[in-house]
């Protein structure tokens, strides 16, 4: 029970980030409230088991590029989680990666408010 309170709030905060994401740039859409819920959910899912071997299998990349591979990255996760969510759909590659940095900002803002 202990870490279901860090859990959800973490899933809240993520859930608020890719809303307001929704309405900045649009070509990020949600069909409805569940598909928000489900896809933050995956998100971090997807951010917790993808994003770490895929950051390991783009090392020599991402130390090449001085990191900034990393926010590729960011948006090839949120390019999957549209891919695997019916009612999340993301128009390009490049309306992913501009959100992905957006939703990273955003989030850590917020968290940054909260605790």
């Amino acid at each position: 029970m202990g870490n279901l309170v860090p859990f959800l709030v973490q899933w809240s905060l993520t859930s608020l980030s890719l809303w307001v994401a929704s309405y900045l740039f649009s070509g990020l859409r949600f069909a409805d409230g569940g598909s928000l819920l489900i896809a933050a959910l995956l998100l971090g899912f997807a951010n917790a088991v993808v994003k770490p071997l895929l950051i390991l299998f783009t090392l020599p990349l991402t130390v090449l590029t001085m990191g900034l591979f990393l926010l590729v990255v960011n948006a090839l996760m949120l390019m999957l989680v549209s891919a695997l969510v019916s009612g999340f759909t993301i128009s390009s590659f490049w309306t992913a990666f501009f959100a992905s940095i957006f939703i990273s900002l955003f989030s850590l803002f917020i968290s940054g408010l909260l605790l």
